[in-house]
């Protein structure tokens, strides 16, 4: 950057999208902590969540959902197997593939861990009114599509 260039930091953009990582950040750390309480991690909790909504879903598409790879999938599942919170069962027609299902113990803790989630979510977003949420939710679903977009 020369000296006739603005500083990055005064840019309204860049200022106004280091504010929206740090809340994101925030939220990540307080989420983290308070998930402790049911001793898993906030991967975890994606894993866990995407499973409740998504009952049966494979390993493959659920990589896609959390934009992971299946590697990294791969390294967590079994920490969630081992605790009971999850079984892998074969798909019906095509028995390559496994299919991923919660187990009672693993939907009764993904449940209180979405509960501290949305209370975490509804402090933050308590500053808002409910049109200038969903104004936040359209700005960000614009800036996810023009980032599928980039391809520099």
């Amino acid at each position: 950057m020369n000296k006739n260039q603005d500083l990055p930091w005064d840019n309204p953009r860049f200022k106004n999208w280091i504010a929206v990582a740090k809340a994101s950040q925030i939220i990540h750390q307080k989420l983290a902590k308070s998930l402790n309480a049911l001793d898993i991690k906030v991967p975890h909790l994606d894993i866990l969540a995407n499973l409740y909504r998504f009952e049966g879903i494979s390993q493959q598409d659920l990589a896609r959902k959390l934009l992971v790879g299946r590697s990294n999938i791969s390294m967590l599942l079994p920490q969630i197997e081992k605790r009971g919170l999850i079984e892998r069962r074969p798909d019906d027609r095509d028995k390559r593939i496994l299919r991923l299902h919660l187990t009672d113990k693993g939907r009764d803790i993904t449940r209180k861990a979405l509960a501290m989630e949305l209370d975490l979510i509804e402090h933050s977003m308590s500053t808002t009114s409910v049109d200038e949420c969903n104004h936040v939710g359209e700005i960000m679903n614009r800036m996810i599509r023009k980032m599928e977009e980039y391809d520099r």
